[in-house]
């Protein structure tokens, strides 16, 4: 296929990349490097099949082109970490919103197949554990800006689905959980690159919280692998999978994990939410995904556990002492 990935040099972008390019495909990226890296695509340089388009993933006229060019998008372009939507949630709407309007109305131009990228946070304070695909969600106060990263994603939800029922636009609608592998970077507040960077340096080890809030992280290559399964499947077309885990772990429980795994001495401390964040920050209690839906379409199921995960990203960091 000739595949086009909008934040390809992301971090989740950057794998896709890989197994697209394994697979045979021809593949075209374009990443304006805000939270990309170009290092992710090194590697690359040079390859037949492979393109880069350095630009904003809003530049409609750019990102026509590039679809016109293709068979398959897969759309990762979007704010990223927890971090960053809490202190910029302006860039972070419009980001979202603006990117997904371009690329979705080049598309339905030619009825090009694609797969958006959505979150888990889109599900939100609900306390219906394990999240399905038809469960109600429950965002929390517009006040609150952590919210604005799921209230985007969500929108970006209803305007692919939107597209597929008006414009028959073949759309698939994915929520990814916590997905975790070499290149991640802590930078933006994610949690295991944090956690291991702080262990291999022997510092404390940032518990934001209680640390019983829980989650399930899927491995980077079994997400990508669910990605372009379901491109595969044109039952998938105008419908939402969640796609990661269903590994359980609290992030205390995490947090002594890294530190066994890495040989530390560091110390676990635990920091409240309004100093790590902002004032009034609501986090997620549990957030474990029910995988029946995309097993039954895909076969999909996870191989890496959360100790496979965690050796790669030890290994990852150790390779070339790698600092955020």
């Amino acid at each position: 296929m000739k595949v086009l990935i909008t934040g390809g040099a992301g971090f989740i972008g950057s794998h896709l990349v890989d197994a697209c390019i394994q697979r045979g495909d021809q593949v075209s990226v374009i990443d304006d490097l805000s939270t990309g890296s170009r290092q992710n695509l090194t590697h690359l340089e040079g390859h037949p099949n492979f393109a880069f388009t350095l630009d904003d993933v809003r530049n409609q006229t750019v990102v026509g082109a590039l679809v016109d060019d293709c068979d398959v998008v897969f759309h990762l372009a979007a704010a990223v970490g927890v971090r960053l939507v809490v202190e910029n949630p302006v860039k972070t709407i419009e980001t979202n919103v603006q990117g997904t309007e371009v690329l979705l109305a080049e598309a339905a131009k030619t009825g090009k197949v694609v797969l958006l990228t959505s979150t888990s946070e889109v599900y939100g304070l609900s306390a219906d554990v394990p999240f399905q695909e038809e469960g109600n969600l429950v965002l929390g106060n517009s006040k609150k800006g952590r919210w604005s990263y799921a209230c985007s994603k969500l929108l970006d939800e209803f305007l692919a689905l939107a597209y597929h029922r008006e414009q028959d636009l073949p759309a698939i609608v994915v929520r990814l959980f916590n997905t975790v592998g070499p290149r991640q970077t802590g930078r933006y507040g994610m949690v295991i690159p944090r956690f291991v960077q702080q262990a291999l340096r022997n510092e404390p080890i940032t518990v934001y919280g209680d640390g019983s809030q829980s989650r399930c992280f899927g491995f980077v290559k079994d997400v990508v692998s669910a990605m372009i399964g379901l491109i595969e499947k044109p039952a998938a077309r105008g419908d939402i999978f969640n796609i990661g885990s269903s590994e359980e772990v609290s992030i205390q429980e995490l947090a002594e994990q890294v530190r066994e795994m890495t040989g530390s001495d560091s110390e676990i401390v635990h920091v409240p939410y309004d100093q790590a964040y902002a004032e009034g920050f609501e986090d997620m209690p549990r957030r474990t995904p029910d995988l029946a839906k995309i097993s039954r379409l895909t076969g999909y199921q996870p191989e890496a556990t959360l100790a496979d995960i965690l050796s790669s990203v030890i290994a990852y960091y150790r390779a070339a002492s790698r600092v955020d």
